[in-house]
């Protein structure tokens, strides 16, 4: 059982066969049609003009920041934000965007928590440029931002003159939650993120949507970052079958997460939240080391990911039964009942 990330899934047979027979062509000279159809329907999913396929989404948010902010000005994001703790601090290191961040309350996005932090200085401060939201939150227990919430950084966003990045690496797992379109969110961004190799099952890629000129930006600014794509509508089919199939059984890992969690609270409520929204688990281990819990699973035959000295990690997904995601609940219980809060 590898609970350790959605990212971890392996193409299912029917995947396979659409990634075989997919038609292809070279897209740095915009000649595969697999890819064209992919990024028509990632923009229409998320209410934007037009879509960029790109290898991770990682190189989606550095195209999509980089859109919303010029070298030299800042973006504000949540301080567990992927941008900032995941991504090897590309956005400073490649484009010359520095980051200043704030602190939500169960990761969750509020504008009164943001709105002070903007600076519109042009000459001794750093320029604020954009805003980021990541949905849902990774770190911070796979929280949903609300769209209420959403509506107002995006009005106010609109209102001074300031871009909005959404990451949405697990948007979907958000929606189908909380019953909402993928465009209800995407459309309030400047540029939004949409990953197709976590809970949707593909083999690589992610989605970068936005206006019809900032994918043309982007598009170029891919290619000078290595990224441009030659036959990888095989790829892009994959991705094609993970919107026409996936999305919907999201729903599915959400109801297996809480399960997961049910099972620990039983032992040990003091290791998890009261709410766990979507499919990712945050626990606290107490007074036994997260390297300890992570040994006495993994002879179980159970993978979990270490976020800290007392703090791990499950990620549920398609590749992992909600029977078996019940009975890693169990084994994590069972070794949590040596252990007490610290």
């Amino acid at each position: 059982m590898d609970l350790r990330s959605d990212t971890v899934t392996e193409p299912t047979t029917a995947m396979r066969e659409a990634m075989a027979t997919a038609e292809v062509g070279d897209d740095v000279y915009a000649e595969d049609p697999t890819i064209a159809r992919l990024e028509a329907r990632g923009a229409e999913l998320l209410g934007q003009e037009a879509a960029l396929f790109c290898v991770s989404g990682s190189m989606a948010n550095l195209l999509g920041v980089w859109l919303c902010a010029e070298r030299g000005t800042e973006i504000l994001c949540d301080e567990l934000a992927h941008i900032v703790r995941a991504e090897m601090g590309a956005h400073g290191a490649v484009h010359g965007i520095t980051t200043r961040t704030w602190s939500s309350p169960g990761g969750v996005a509020r504008l009164e928590d943001i709105e002070s932090l903007v600076s519109f200085e042009g000459g001794h401060l750093v320029k604020t440029s954009a805003i980021e939201v990541e949905n849902t939150m990774n770190f911070a227990g796979g929280a949903i931002q609300p769209l209420d919430n959403l509506r107002q950084i995006s009005q106010f966003c609109h209102n001074h003159g300031l871009n909005l990045h959404l990451d949405g690496a697990r948007l979907g797992n958000a929606c189908v939650a909380n019953s909402t379109s993928l465009a209800d969110y995407g459309s309030l961004a400047t540029t939004v993120t949409f990953c197709l190799s976590k809970g949707l099952g593909a083999p690589v890629g992610s989605l970068l949507a936005s206006t019809s000129d900032n994918i043309a930006r982007a598009r170029v600014e891919r290619k000078r970052l290595g990224g441009g794509w030659r036959q990888a509508g095989i790829l892009a089919a994959a991705g094609l079958y993970a919107l026409d199939h996936n999305i919907a059984r999201l729903a599915d890992d959400n109801r297996a997460a809480a399960a997961l969690t049910d099972e620990v609270r039983r032992v040990a409520p003091w290791a998890v939240p009261d709410d766990v929204p979507t499919n990712i688990v945050v626990i606290q281990t107490g007074t036994m080391s997260a390297d300890i819990i992570m040994d006495k699973a993994g002879k179980q035959g159970l993978q979990l990911t270490k976020l800290g000295p007392h703090l791990i990690r499950a990620v549920t997904h398609l590749d992992v039964s909600f029977a078996e995601c019940v009975e890693a609940g169990r084994i994590i219980a069972t070794i949590l009942s040596e252990a007490e809060p610290s």
